[in-house]
């Protein structure tokens, strides 16, 4: 009996010390910078089309559990959607969520450091929305939704 409490004593000390460093990872002290602003909005979410025809957009995400802007529209063809992760502290990621949208896209971005940016390129053709989701902060609701739109 006894040594089967100690086994019990230190897995529970081996989940809290663990649990603590996962929430310190994801968790931020809501302070702001000294001296500094968030970085400007402007122009996030704002669909362009690139001199290759390609439909670009940028989203941020930070120290919070939000993508700026959570929603945009682009229409059926070829899109290149970039993530800025202007975070000090937090990782994120992005997926467009299987099965939830009316066509998949393979294309998402796993892991994505504080002050770390990256791009992907996919084609979507069918309309309708296509929720997509950082899967490391979906139990806070982190989510979004791309539509696509009914032309082109």
């Amino acid at each position: 009996m006894r040594r089967r409490t100690r086994r019990g004593a230190a897995a529970l000390c081996a989940a809290a010390v663990l649990a603590a460093g996962v929430l310190a990872g994801c968790g931020s002290d809501g302070s702001s910078p000294g001296g500094t602003s968030a970085p400007a909005t402007e122009g996030l979410g704002t669909v362009t089309v690139a001199e290759d025809g390609v439909q670009e957009v940028t989203l941020r995400t930070q120290d919070d559990y939000v993508f700026t802007p959570d929603r945009f529209t682009v229409a059926p063809g070829k899109v290149r959607l970039t993530l800025v992760n202007a975070a000090r502290e937090m990782t994120h990621n992005l997926e467009f969520d299987e099965g939830e949208g009316p066509e998949p896209i393979g294309a998402g971005i796993d892991f994505l450091a504080p002050g770390q940016e990256m791009t992907i390129d996919f084609e979507v053709t069918v309309p309708g929305d296509h929720p997509f989701t950082c899967t490391f902060h979906a139990q806070l609701n982190q989510v979004g939704v791309m539509t696509v739109s009914a032309g082109s």
